[in-house]
């Protein structure tokens, strides 16, 4: 078993000795045969279209740019398996920079999109509340009437989420503005997201939240919730390396209890082979 720093050398030797972080583009990364062969395992003839998305946001991110590529690989599989796209226009899903480290974020279009797909969805919608909408509000049954003509200003006060089962069963949750940002407060790792777009993290947050307690959570749904889960710690994917046969493996050493017991930790690996 070879250390990191062996791993590191090995690669850096093929880029006249720069350091791996340096030497080595997304684009080239992106066009290394096992890297590829991944991608095409789980997207099929989808695959360079998305690795092409990829390529291209990280071009057209600084941040990204400064960032352990290997971990941008990483989080693009995730989206990979999920099968979302990370266009950060759409709102379906990120990849964001977290110090020197990208990390994988789901949106909440991502959350309704995973929902959907599951075919027990009737109805599934979260929408921010405006001063003067919220008419009447049962904290216990979590009952709320809402009028939209009588809104007031533009001001949010709180966030609205409500879904419909096939078999009938609905759900409707409101949290105040104040709420969310205490849960924000309590469990989010980073500003990151929530300086980009308050409105969309705290929708998403709403959401989750009602679906992890109501919801019909496929396998598929089920890894998502585990990927974005805000507490789970950033891991270095460069932390241990082993070189198997002359190619280039990075795993995650130490994963978290639940992606332990999840089936689907092999996408979170990156291998390398013959990297140009």
């Amino acid at each position: 078993m070879a250390t990191t720093n062996t791993l590191k050398n090995q690669l850096a030797n093929k880029q006249q000795n720069k350091p791996i972080q340096e030497g080595y583009t997304i684009k080239q990364l992106m066009k290394s045969d096992n890297v590829k062969k991944r991608f095409e395992d789980v997207l099929g003839n989808k695959a360079p279209q998305f690795m092409t998305s990829v390529i291209n946001l990280v071009n057209g991110d600084t941040n990204l740019r400064k960032v352990d590529q290997m971990s941008v690989i990483a989080s693009a599989m995730v989206a990979a398996s999920l099968d979302l796209p990370v266009d950060k226009n759409l709102g379906y899903s990120w990849i964001i920079p977290y110090g020197n480290k990208a990390q994988f974020q789901l949106g909440y279009k991502g959350y309704i999109q995973l929902a959907l797909r599951t075919g027990q969805y009737k109805h599934i919608n979260v929408i921010e509340v405006y001063e003067g909408e919220l008419q009447k509000w049962d904290r216990l049954t979590e009952v709320f009437e809402i009028d939209f003509d009588e809104k007031k200003s533009d001001a949010v006060v709180g966030y609205a989420a409500y879904f419909e089962l096939i078999n009938g069963f609905k759900k409707t949750v409101y949290w105040t503005k104040e709420e969310v940002e205490k849960h924000r407060k309590r469990f989010s790792k980073s500003d990151f997201g929530w300086k980009r777009d308050w409105d969309a993290m705290a929708k998403k947050t709403v959401l989750k939240n009602m679906l992890s307690k109501w919801g019909i959570l496929s396998i598929e749904m089920q890894k998502a919730f585990i990927e974005d889960n805000e507490e789970r710690e950033i891991k270095d994917v460069t932390e241990e390396a082993t070189v198997i046969d002359g190619d280039f493996e990075i795993v995650d050493d130490e994963p978290s209890e639940q992606h332990a017991e999840s089936e689907q930790t092999e996408q979170t690996e990156v291998i390398f082979d013959d990297v140009q």
